[in-house]
Parts: structure tokens; sequence; C-alpha cells
């Protein structure tokens, strides 16, 4: 039962070239820093990135499509990053660009064994291209196909040996349900705390879902855009 192993680095192994990684966070909130770092340092390529943003050029995601490391990404927020505009405008970079709400149901389908369900988010626009209509209540629905993927990697705040998870605010996003769909996920925290210290009533992610989780380190916690007032108003 005991989940911990003692890195990111150690964390991240059996991620090969070629896979399909989901990667939990909302703009640069709750994304697994060191984990995507040692995505870097190990070099994988050829990835398909399920994630709702793709981070910025010098952060987050950004780090991997920098070094090419990202042969797609399917996404629904990607406008923060320079470099992923100019991989997928020159055809570099293969994209999915899905509605938020439809990516994360998507994936909450994948960890909960249902294969597609009908939406109407999307219809009459070029995310319904190819894709299945019925009518529902008077009102077209698109069928949209669940996601899974090789390694969910997350981010919680705190976290036990089991693989219990509490994520803190925002980043209970897109995290709880991509850690239910993959088939190996690991977890990376802020804080790892001793079995019985997390109360079983606040638990977001049961550590049934997780196979690895060990602590992070040096969280940035940057923010995307910074809007402030002028000294004189």
């Amino acid at each position: 039962m005991n989940k911990i192993v003692a890195n990111a680095q150690e964390a991240i192994k059996g991620i090969q070239d070629d896979m399909t990684l989901m990667l939990g966070g909302f703009g640069l909130c709750g994304i697994p820093e060191n984990a995507i770092t040692a995505l870097v340092e190990l070099e994988v390529t050829g990835l398909t990135c399920i994630s709702n943003n793709a981070g910025v050029d010098d952060f987050g995601l950004g780090l991997l499509l920098k070094k090419r490391q990202i042969k797609k990404m399917i996404s629904s927020y990607v406008g923060e990053n320079a470099e992923f505009e100019r991989q997928m405008l020159s055809g570099e970079l293969e994209v999915d660009l899905i509605p938020q709400g439809s990516l994360a149901e998507r994936c909450r389908a994948g960890g909960a064994g249902i294969p597609a369900f009908y939406t109407p988010a999307g219809f009459g626009t070029e995310v319904a291209e190819g894709k299945e209509m019925r009518m529902y209540n008077g009102k077209p629905h698109i069928l949209e196909e669940a996601l899974t993927a090789d390694f969910a990697i997350v981010k919680a705040w705190k976290g036990d040996r089991y693989g219990n998870l509490v994520y803190k605010g925002t980043a209970r996003n897109f995290n709880p349900m991509m850690a239910m769909a993959g088939k190996i996920t690991i977890a990376e925290v802020e804080e790892l705390v001793e079995p019985g210290e997390l109360d079983p009533n606040f638990i977001h992610t049961p550590g049934i879902f997780v196979q690895r989780i060990f602590q992070g380190e040096k969280y940035e916690k940057r923010i995307e855009q910074r809007t402030v007032r002028a000294k004189d108003e």
C-alpha cells in the first residue's frame, strides 16, 4: 500500500516515446511542475498531451513544446503560449481544440468507464465536423468520445502514502477527473502526510486511482497575466 517514490524521476519511469499523457492544472495553477521538468530531462518525444492548457513559453508544458517533445496537444485554452502558436500555424504540432466543459467531461467519462456521451457544446462549429448528431429535447447534440491516457500526472496539495489526495482552490479542476483516467496515475504533492491525517470526508481523489506519489520541490506558483493599476491611479 506504500505508493511513495523518491522523486519525479522515479515517478515517471515507464513513460516512453509516442505515449499519451494527461496533465492536470488550470492555466499555471495546479500543474505538476516537477514531473514536467523530469519529462524534459527524460527527452521523450512524440507525446500526445491532454491538458486544459499548454503552459507559457518558459514554464509548464511550454518547456516540452520548446524541446519539440509534444506531437499533439488536446486542449481547451492555449492562448498564453507563443511557441505553441508558432508550431500550430507552421504545421509542426497537431492540435485538437475542445470546449472546456467537453474536455473535462471526456476525461471524467474515461475514468468512469463511459465510452461516449452527447453534448450540445460545439454544435454548428468545426468541433462538430465528422461527429454523430442527435436531437434531445429539441436541441442538437454531438457525440463526444471519452479520453484516457497511458499515464495521468496530477498535482495535489496534500497526499498520503496510500495515494489519497486533497487539492487546493483552483487546482481542483481537471486534476480529479484526470487522476481517474490514466492507466497509471502519478500524483505530485506539495505535502506528504501520514495515513489518517487527511479527513476522509474531504479527500478529493481516493488512493485506489493512484499508483505512484511523491513530494515535489520548489513550486514557483506563477501568475499567467498580472494586471495592476498605475501608481498615480
